[in-house]
């Protein structure tokens, strides 16, 4: 026992929290970076924080992992529950739980079998939620004035595919440059589609009536940015039909699914796109010369039904005899019965002529004169009686108008008026006594309550120059002077330290010569008498 107890004191003393940082610097200065395959576990996804924490395991082990933000961002491959993958990154402790980690900074499927495994499990996926529905698809313009095309603007795609444009139809292309290949492959073909949608038709830029998202052939590795989800939706929620031209003929993609047409070849997708030149010129020319012959033979059958129609109408003269015919007859009858009605007209004009005789009109005035007349006396006699009636009426009102009728409702009123005048003034004696009560008991309260009566018990209060309370020695010897106030008047004082030493009791120095008014004066003391303490 004392062996071990002086073994004990030759071994270095740590702190847990630096043994915990030297076998962090240990695991890291060992390991540095390393490549570990695994299949990962516990994935949910990324933290709050942005970073990202699972483990990776075999059938004998397993490790923690954990991605930090910056690199998740930027990562081309996404982790995924259950998937086997190679994870490069350092080794590493965590102090905080006295575990070790891996700290990945890239991560990378295991083998072209896990990578057609995701493949599958993505395509289940976005078919469940209809993204593949052919009833969803559109069919493409026959002859599209803006061709909007997604691909890089340095490869061979290009070239081939605005080769044929110039072969068939020379169209008006835009171009977004993207990469084709890479981490950032599908975010940029995802902007560049939602893009080329959000363009306004009309605007500087014409929005194009047909999308090619194309690139040439290679492994799944480089086509991998094609089967990214954000592509897929892009390619799903495009307004504008699209056509996937990806790879060679027998390479696919998620985009060739949601695509409203897939390519074989990007130099395909060119000729999908657009018709071919010189067949729409011979099929003008065609259908021209169709509706020349078409239109002859129309005008040659309408001339021939037209002289076969003529036939069969009778000549203008033999239609027009009969008419003429009874025009002649009408025209004969219309001269002997003008004079005829002529004739009777003037017969039934004398006819009335001898009855219209002055006599006829004056009688009915005379008549209707005297008819006037009497309505006028009457009305002259109907108004006297009416004013008379009226006169009368106002003669008995103005009998019963007199004085007293309205003197005994005022003196009513008077009456009511002094007695409420009385009942006012006793309310107001009432109140001034209630209030000279409450004023009296609120006096009696002061007089308790106040620091007047604690001075009559003996008490005294003690004020600095500037009228504020003193409460303890300290500053007392900061004040100077004083004024301690009794329950029979004021006295003014000054302060100073006794012989004793600092920190003893002040002791007043009552001010000697003619009392300031108001002022209370106590008994001097012979020079040299020593003084009694206050405090």
């Amino acid at each position: 026992m004392p062996d071990a107890l002086a073994a004990a004191g030759n071994i270095a003393e740590y702190t847990v929290s630096e043994l915990s940082g030297a076998i962090k610097r240990t695991m890291e200065d060992t390991f540095g970076h390393v490549r570990l395959r695994g299949e990962i576990s516990g994935y949910r996804g990324p933290h709050s924080s942005g970073h990202v924490y699972f483990a990776l395991k075999d059938d004998r082990a397993k490790i923690e992992a954990v991605i930090w933000r910056g690199v998740f961002s930027s990562l081309a491959f996404k982790p995924q529950e259950g998937l086997e993958v190679i994870a490069t990154g350092k080794v590493s402790t965590f102090p905080g739980s006295s575990k070790y980690q891996i700290v990945i900074e890239a991560l990378e499927p295991a083998g072209i079998g896990a990578l057609m495994a995701l493949l599958e499990e993505r395509k289940r996926k976005l078919a469940a939620e209809g993204l593949f529905d052919e009833a969803r698809k559109r069919r493409l313009p026959f002859l599209p004035g803006v061709i909007g095309i997604v691909t890089s603007p340095t490869g061979a795609v290009i070239r081939d595919m605005m080769h044929g444009f110039m072969e068939r139809f020379p169209s008006r292309v835009i171009l977004w440059p993207v990469r084709v290949q890479g981490e950032t492959c599908a975010t940029e073909v995802a902007a560049a589609i939602r893009g080329f949608n959000a363009l306004q038709p009309g605007g500087a830029i014409p929005r194009p009536d047909v999308l090619i998202v194309a690139r040439g052939g290679g492994s799944i590795e480089d086509l991998w940015g094609f089967n990214e989800e954000i592509v897929v939706r892009a390619v799903a929620a495009s307004e504008i039909p699209v056509i996937s031209a990806v790879g060679h003929e027998t390479d696919w993609t998620l985009i060739d699914l949601a695509a409203d047409a897939r390519a074989p070849t990007p130099t395909k997708a060119a000729e999908w796109a657009v018709p071919k030149q010189s067949d729409l010129l011979l099929k003008i020319a065609d259908l021209a010369a169709r509706l020349a012959i078409g239109i002859n033979r129309q005008l040659e059958a309408r001339r021939a039904a037209l002289k076969a129609a003529s036939r069969g109408l009778p000549r203008l003269v033999d239609l027009l005899a009969f008419p003429r015919q009874r025009f002649d007859a009408s025209s004969a009858r219309l001269e002997r019965a003008l004079v005829s009605y002529a004739a009777a007209a003037r017969a039934r004009y004398r006819l009335q002529a001898a009855r219209l005789v002055p006599r006829l009109l004056l009688h009915p005035i005379e008549r209707h004169a005297d008819r006037l007349s009497a309505l006028g006396r009457a009305l002259a006699e109907a108004t006297r009686r009416e004013t008379a009636r009226r006169r009368a009426s106002f003669a008995q009102l103005s009998a019963r108008m007199q004085p007293g009728l309205l003197r005994h409702p005022a003196l009513r009123a008077r009456d009511r008026l002094d007695a409420l005048d009385a009942r006012r003034i006793k309310a107001f004696r009432r109140g001034v006594e209630r209030s000279g009560q409450r004023l009296a008991a609120a006096g009696q309260l002061l007089r308790s309550l106040g620091y007047k009566s604690v001075l009559e018990r003996g008490f005294a209060v003690v004020r600095d120059a500037h009228g504020a309370s003193v409460r303890r020695a300290e500053q007392a010897l900061a004040a100077g002077s004083l004024e301690i106030e009794f329950a029979d008047g004021r006295v003014n004082a000054h302060t100073a330290i006794d012989g004793d030493g600092p920190g003893t009791a002040v002791i007043p120095q009552i001010s000697r010569g003619k009392a300031a008014p108001g002022e209370t004066r106590l008994p001097g003391k012979r020079k040299g008498a020593k003084q009694g303490q206050l405090f």
